[in-house]
């Protein structure tokens, strides 16, 4: 017995959303942490951004970040095209792929700007 294709995309959906959702909260505890961390030593948004200017490792921490949200955002927004909208499955993962473009093209470019400071 072989299972539809249907009910592979759907588990492998599942599967992408619980790892991204995973990576998501690990990156948004240490990126909050880091913030009020940074904030209660006393530093400026200026001087926050001048520290991060080139660092590989700000560059990587948030690339991941990007990723991240680009791989779990589209699948919730898909279901919700699904349920919510009643938009056929075509419909929803068009939809869901354009809104993982736009997310990862943006996202990207903010962490290139701020390693590179806009240079």
């Amino acid at each position: 017995m072989s299972l539809a294709p249907n009910v592979l995309a759907q588990a492998r959906r599942w599967y992408w959303q619980r790892i991204s959702a995973m990576v998501l909260a690990i990156c948004v505890l240490v990126h909050l942490i880091t913030m009020i961390l940074a904030v209660r030593g006393g530093l400026t948004a200026a001087e926050i951004l001048g520290r991060t200017q080139g660092s590989l490792a700000f560059a990587g921490f948030y690339t991941v970040f990007v990723v991240a949200c680009a791989v779990h955002v589209p699948i919730g927004l898909a279901t919700i095209a699904r349920e919510w909208w009643q938009l056929g499955e075509r419909a929803a993962q068009m939809l869901s792929r354009a809104a993982a473009a736009v997310l990862l093209v943006l996202g990207l470019r903010a962490v290139w700007a701020v390693y590179t400071a806009g240079a």
